[in-house]
């Protein structure tokens, strides 16, 4: 039997604490359920200590954000399987179940997210992870069952298992030596993102990423920035940036990137003609900071061993806003 360790990250969240840690522990008996505090200065430890005394603490000494806060927070962790849950998540009963089939049945799968719908619109699937990611030829993320902003209603169209490209960091499933090897999350990522980059690292080293339909959970989302926070907008196309830049070959990186800029400044002008001049100055400090960053993250490279095949469709930009395509299934690779 797998041990495994669900360990929510939680940063002066004791409101989403009190709302949906119930769910948690009720429904993941399977499991040692962890709390990983990052230096909040809210009551959440008190509150955890009153009311669930069976759950760990783990305190991290500041607020490093996601990819730092459960670095550090895993580092003693002793599991085979960690499940990395946002505190705005409501998990159904029997969810790990299937979860835990599929390790057992399937040697490939290191890394494996369940079926992520809206918990405030139950029908459809939540921004975050939807049906399991996918990214374009330009590093552009999306998902089945998530287009930019477009939602597909669950008509059990996506209840299979199957491989995925990554799977988010709302509710992640890793074995724990794969996230030891790949030496956790790249802090630099601050938050945004760093699941793609560690899901493509890890397809780097060989392994799979998977998608198990029949486990569910509901995530409130925008707990910590909404979708649409100029700040979101920095850190998914600063990240975007820092991902292709890591992980594809030089002969690839170059001319994506190059092509990225032009792509990233016209979003920014479609920003300007909404009438959301934050967002494009988002892209343009992303830019900014990405040629900051640029030795430190070039260097990274030289870590990994790229993957030929790692994009589902050559442009979600031209598939969705020309083509007005917004069903993942109705996508064709070019």
């Amino acid at each position: 039997m797998l041990k495994i360790a669900v360990v929510i990250l939680n940063w002066n969240g004791e409101a989403l604490l009190e709302k949906f840690l119930p769910s948690v522990t009720a429904y993941s008996k399977e499991a040692d359920i962890y709390v990983a505090d990052n230096a909040s200065t809210d009551s959440s430890i008190a509150f955890l200590k009153k009311n669930y005394p069976d759950i760990r603490i783990i305190r991290n000494s500041s607020n490093g954000g996601y990819a730092k806060g459960y670095n550090d927070a895993l580092t003693d962790i002793k599991a085979d399987v960690f499940c990395l849950l946002n505190s705005d998540v409501e998990v159904t009963k029997d969810w790990l179940t299937p979860i835990i089939k599929e390790f057992l049945n399937n040697p490939n799968a290191a890394i494996i997210q369940p079926k992520i719908l809206d918990y405030k619109k139950k029908s459809h699937f939540e921004y975050a992870g939807a049906a399991g990611g996918f990214i374009d030829k330009f590093g552009y993320p999306f998902c089945r069952g998530r287009i930019f902003q477009e939602l597909e209603q669950d008509n059990g169209q996506y209840n299979d298992t199957t491989e995925i490209f990554w799977a988010t960091g709302a509710c992640m499933f890793i074995k724990s030596k794969v996230f030891h090897q790949l030496q956790g999350f790249d802090e630099d990522y601050f938050a945004h993102q760093e699941e793609i980059d560690l899901c493509w690292r890890a397809k780097n080293k060989g392994y799979s990423v998977y998608y198990v339909g029949n486990s569910e959970i509901y995530h409130l989302g925008g707990a910590t920035l909404s979708n649409m926070n100029p700040k979101k907008t920095f850190f998914n196309f600063r990240n975007s940036l820092f991902s292709l830049l890591k992980n594809l070959p030089t002969k690839k990186s170059f001319p994506v990137i190059f092509l990225r800029f032009i792509l990233d400044g016209i979003a920014g002008i479609r920003f300007v003609l909404q009438g959301k001049p934050k967002h494009c100055w988002a892209i343009v400090q992303a830019h900014f900071s990405f040629y900051k960053h640029f030795n430190t993250m070039y260097k990274k490279r030289e870590l990994h061993q790229f993957t030929n095949q790692y994009y589902s469709t050559n442009s979600i930009v031209w598939s969705h806003f020309i083509k007005h395509i917004n069903f993942f299934n109705i996508l064709v690779k070019d």
